[in-house]
């Protein structure tokens, strides 16, 4: 597929509703990715928002799903793949199905739960809460990722800091959310009349299709 040049963010949305996957990344399925197909002066610019500015105002645009959701690293999910991921990626599962079947861990639980009661929770708020400081709980930046992959908890937005003249600066601090929060809970499950298998078979040939010189041990490698 022929990537448009990406110089706002209508265009990022435009492509993630039309190939409902997007790594914000470089990967190893070349020119696949936000950072491979972005005007060089919307990628890291003090004069100008650009990529990293808008990745919050797509993920709370509820037309897509954002976090570390390939191999570790971020990207978009559209709204209609969302359902077939996640029942692939969790396996069929609800959250308490695969915590009690000892598919996540108590640190894993802990923060899911401080997410889902809470609707959507500010990083920093969810280290202190649950303890994750120096001399406390360690491995939050894990857990997290993992529960990203999962499917289970998503970035709502980004909260930024600002200088005396009220101009946002720095690195956004990621708010989480779960994809139930934004899209209900019936919706995200509505692929769960499927195997999870049939799940992953579906996105599979969707990406055959739309990315055809890509060889199938890289698109697997990319959704696993």
């Amino acid at each position: 597929m022929n990537f448009k040049t990406i110089k706002r963010p209508s265009d990022i949305l435009e492509i993630i509703s039309k190939i409902g996957f997007l790594p914000f990344f470089a990967n190893d399925i070349p020119g696949f990715s936000i950072e491979e197909n972005i005007a060089p002066e919307y990628w890291f610019s003090g004069d100008t928002d650009g990529a990293w500015e808008w990745k919050g105002q797509l993920a709370k645009s509820g037309e897509c799903v954002y976090g570390k959701l390939f191999r570790g690293k971020a990207g978009f999910v559209s709204r209609e793949w969302l359902p077939d991921l996640a029942n692939y990626r969790r396996d069929g599962y609800d959250f308490e199905g695969f915590y009690e079947d000892g598919y996540a861990n108590y640190k894993d639980k802990g923060v899911y739960d401080e997410i889902e009661k809470r609707g959507a929770v500010l990083s920093k708020e969810l280290k202190r809460r649950l303890d994750y400081r120096k001399g406390g709980n360690k491995g939050f930046d894990t857990v997290i990722a993992r529960l990203q992959m999962q499917t289970f908890v998503c970035v709502a937005d980004f909260e930024y800091m600002r200088d005396k003249y009220g101009r946002e600066y720095g690195w956004g601090v990621a708010k989480y959310t779960t994809p139930e929060t934004i899209f209900g809970e019936k919706f995200v499950l509505s692929a769960y009349d499927r195997k999870p298998q049939e799940s992953k078979a579906r996105i599979v040939d969707h990406l055959q299709r739309i990315l055809p010189n890509a060889a199938n041990e890289q698109i697997l490698k990319f959704i696993k």
